[in-house]
């Protein structure tokens, strides 16, 4: 028992019998206080107690809920969001049409229109017309004229199917002005050579990514080519592929082609081509793989081209290397072979055949910041190689010869930005060429080299440019069978367009500068210095 207790139990002790004593005493009717009661406690002893706080319990203790899944139905109406309005900036209108109107020497127009409308969202129509001729009047026959004019449109399906047509026509003119003016006079139309193709074609492919990842296309075009002489040629072409994507980023490709081409010439047949093309393509983060097949069919002939490459990142985008086999049959007939060179004979000797090449090149190409570069170096087999040698029986014209030959090729391109709206570009090409029969590769140029400079100035109002061609004299074998060379090309171009206001401007191009009248094909020379001005309107 404590002091607290022992003080309390004495206290009440003693009070209990102190009445238990007086209380007989005590009268009856009458009580007389002799003195206040004070009652006095005596102080008690305080006890310091410091609390402390029991130890914590650090067990880890694991705790399981369970906790029953019950989905809740909720019926209620879809919120109706407002778009918040965004301030946006006011777009210029565009310009549908584009208008280039000028003339030069000698005796030259020139004529450009291009013309389209359309719904971005359903379809594009377009009209596109070319014209541009020259006549040299000081060397008889030496005139040419240019001219096309093409229709176009692309429709959007709201099913995802974009269909596409184009019909056109197109007339050139050249003349057989190769011959010596101060013996032998002859009136335009004995020399009067004039190409005229009706073209046209229809394709179809996917416009939006399907659920497979699948893009499919299809393509059927046709041309019809004649000249002057009753010499025709009918060229039909179907093609259709699919591109399967994985990961978005691998393609797995097939595509499928029938090239049909029916000439009319004495000497010739139909020449038809097929192919399948199925290839993959695999892409990493530092490297892509290509291995794919080009399977080709001729008459009774069939080739297996390889179609692979490879191509590495070394150091990011600043240095790639690659390399790749691939192969292909290239036609040749009187549509590409006047295109190369229109002064042919197309009436007598004229024969089209396929050229089988196969292809085996390397490389490198990058970015240096302002500079873009590609380097790369090849081997070419041709198997019947087109060349060109004057024809024997009609100076006037060439006939085209086929050789197998083995071309060493080194191509380098560089494109380079030094400075803000300046862009400067430089291309090589060098081929060495070994014929198997012939001496030489007549006419086909050995080394090129092309630099153009581009500046833009005054906001974009005035764009100053500048060119520069140079390419070796081709072989050639004259009638009495003299080989030699014939001079080389040195062509320096320079130019100015300045836009007027928004819609209108003006434009002057100074060609060959040097005057520099080089022979491409024996015995036809190019213009020399000439000048082109006129006006430009958009609309």
């Amino acid at each position: 028992m404590n002091s607290f207790h022992k003080l309390v139990f004495l206290t009440l002790a003693l009070l209990f019998s102190q009445v238990a004593i007086a209380q007989p005493d005590l009268p009856d009717d009458e009580v007389e206080v002799i003195k206040d009661f004070e009652a006095r406690l005596a102080d008690s002893e305080k006890l310091e107690l410091t609390p402390e706080l029991p130890p914590s319990d650090t067990t880890a203790k694991n705790l399981t809920y369970q906790v029953p899944v019950k989905s809740l139905q909720v019926d209620y109406p879809a919120p109706k969001i407002r778009p918040l309005a965004i301030p946006q900036k006011k777009e210029e209108p565009g310009f549908n049409g584009h208008l280039k109107a000028g003339y030069g020497t000698p005796n030259s127009p020139l004529g450009e229109l291009f013309y389209s409308f359309s719904d971005p969202e359903k379809y594009i129509i377009g009209l596109n017309a070319r014209h541009h001729s020259a006549n040299y009047k000081k060397l008889e026959h030496q005139r040419f004229s240019n001219t096309d004019v093409n229709l176009n449109g692309l429709y959007y399906s709201e099913q995802g199917l974009a269909v596409g047509a184009k019909v056109g026509y197109s007339a050139e003119q050249v003349h057989f002005y190769g011959y010596d003016h101060d013996v032998t006079d002859l009136i335009r139309s004995e020399v009067k050579q004039k190409f005229n193709t009706i073209y046209g074609n229809v394709n179809i492919f996917n416009a939006h990514r399907t659920q497979a990842d699948i893009n499919y296309r299809a393509n059927a075009g046709f041309y019809k080519l004649t000249d002057n002489y009753t010499t025709s040629e009918v060229g039909i072409k179907l093609s259709a592929g699919g591109t399967k994507w994985f990961k978005e980023v691998h393609a797995f490709n097939v595509d499928v082609e029938a090239d049909f081409t029916n000439p009319n010439q004495i000497l010739t047949n139909d020449l038809n081509n097929f192919y399948i093309k199925p290839n993959f393509a695999f892409h990493a983060d530092n490297f892509r793989v290509k291995a794919g097949l080009n399977l080709a069919f001729s008459d009774s002939e069939f080739y297996i081209y390889p179609d692979a490459e490879v191509a590495v990142n070394i150091v990011g985008n600043k240095l790639a290397a690659y390399i790749g086999a691939s192969g292909d049959l290239k036609k040749n007939t009187m549509q590409s072979l006047s295109d190369v060179n229109p002064y042919i004979h197309t009436r007598n000797s004229l024969v089209s055949k396929n050229t089988s090449f196969y292809h085996y090149y390397g490389g490198v190409k990058g970015n240096l910041q302002v500079v873009d570069y590609q380097i790369e170096g090849g081997f070419k087999k041709a198997n019947d190689l087109a060349m060109y040698l004057t024809d024997p029986t009609d100076s006037l014209r060439f006939a085209v010869l086929y050789d197998t030959v083995n071309i060493v090729t080194l191509n380098g391109s560089l494109t380079a930005r030094p400075m803000k709206n300046l862009e400067l570009t430089l291309t090589l090409g060098q081929s060495i060429f070994k014929p198997r029969n012939e001496e030489k590769a007549w006419h086909l140029p050995i080394f090129n080299t092309n630099f153009s400079a581009r500046y833009t100035t005054l906001g974009d109002k005035l764009t100053l440019k500048g060119e520069l061609f140079i390419e070796n004299g081709v072989p050639y074998r004259d009638n009495s069978g003299n080989v030699d060379n014939l001079n080389g090309l040195f062509d320096f171009n320079l130019g100015a367009e300045y836009h007027i206001g928004k819609n209108f401007g003006v434009f002057v191009d100074l060609n060959n500068i040097a005057s520099n009248n080089r022979q491409r094909w024996f015995r036809y020379p190019t213009y020399g210095f000439n000048v082109m001005g006129g006006v430009t309107a958009k609309f």
